[in-house]
């Protein structure tokens, strides 16, 4: 009898300590394997940002172990550098302006330096792509002066590239007494259907190149998208270093039969200073060992390098997981 009891504690310690089977397990017998969620902080669903995010999400996922990643459609980079200071997103993707900004506390960010902020990684140009009807008459953005334009999602960078590149003009949608030009603040998708239905003169849609957006305005009515003079783009490099030059080839967009002369800036991913250096390194070294996955996603992604890791960044730290991963493949000393 005594024998009998024994074996039943034995089972029942036995299941206890197994859970039953419940609780998944490192694979080695010791202590089950913790997983960490990753949130991206992307874009709106019509730019380049949530398809990318999206395909990173599934790379982390599957890829690297430990780690279960999703992607958040959101209004992009200044909403986005407010998720990572508020802890609710791992890594957020941003245009370069934006994260300066969100780091130095300037702009929108104005007493509210976030230093916590850390570079993973450059992905690729953010293009200023400035497209009207074609019967609108407007051939140059000095003509926006009393029309209706979309300069991007509240809480978007395309409303800081907006502002920026309009300025140069002596052009203001942002300030009440002072705005010369009527804004409508939607996203890519709500600003296409704008063009089309002749609710707005035109529209900012600052992302990759080509751009769905765009592309399916195009299919619907015929547009043109509006060349900065040169004296404005020097004008716009000085004052903001982080913006370059970018010629938008003809034929890039249905109906463009010249290039496009505007202004690039660096589309940047980025993290927080808390997060370990082991999970950064896991989810760098996942960007770079799957990029044919990323394209995917989204044509644009082919311009991603190793080499180009820390373009654009500024007075931006690295992450130190970013760092190991670029040091281990000798992009950095």
């Amino acid at each position: 009898m005594h024998k009998k009891l024994a074996l039943i504690m034995v089972i029942i310690i036995t299941l206890a300590l197994t859970g039953c089977g419940s609780t998944s397990s490192s694979g080695d017998g010791q202590t089950p394997a913790k997983i960490q969620k990753v949130n991206i902080a992307t874009g709106t669903t019509s730019g380049a940002y949530y398809p990318i995010g999206n395909a990173l999400a599934k790379i982390w996922s599957d890829k690297v172990p430990g780690v279960k990643a999703s992607a958040q459609a959101t209004e992009a980079s200044a909403a986005n550098m407010n998720f990572l200071q508020q802890n609710e997103a791992e890594v957020a993707f941003t245009m370069a302006n934006v994260a300066v900004y969100a780091y130095e506390g300037q702009d929108t960010f104005k007493g509210r330096a976030n230093k916590d902020l850390r570079g993973m990684t450059f992905l690729y140009p953010n293009v200023t792509q400035i497209v009207v009807r074609k019967d609108s008459g407007i051939n140059s953005l000095k003509d926006l002066e009393g029309k209706r334009f979309a300069p991007g999602a509240t809480g978007s960078g395309t409303v800081t590239n907006s502002k920026e590149v309009l300025g140069a003009y002596g052009l203001n949608f942002w300030e009440t007494d002072k705005s010369n030009v009527k804004a409508d603040y939607v996203g890519f998708t709500e600003a296409s259907e704008l063009l089309k239905n002749k609710q707005v003169d035109a529209a900012n849609f600052s992302g990759a190149m080509p751009l769905a957006a765009i592309m399916d305005v195009s299919n619907s009515i015929d547009i043109k998208l509006i060349s900065l003079e040169p004296e404005i783009i020097k004008e716009i490099v000085t004052q903001y270093p982080f913006y370059y030059e970018v010629v938008i080839p003809k034929g890039t967009y249905k109906g463009q039969d010249e290039e496009v002369h505007t202004v690039a800036l660096a589309n940047l991913l980025l993290t927080r200073a808390d997060l370990s250096e082991e999970l950064i390194y896991d989810l760098t070294k996942g960007i770079y060992e799957n990029l044919p996955d990323l394209l995917n996603a989204h044509s644009i992604t082919k311009n991603i390098k190793k080499e180009d890791s820390n373009k654009g960044m500024g007075p931006l730290p690295l992450h130190p997981g970013s760092i190991k991963y670029f040091k281990e493949v000798g992009i950095m000393k």
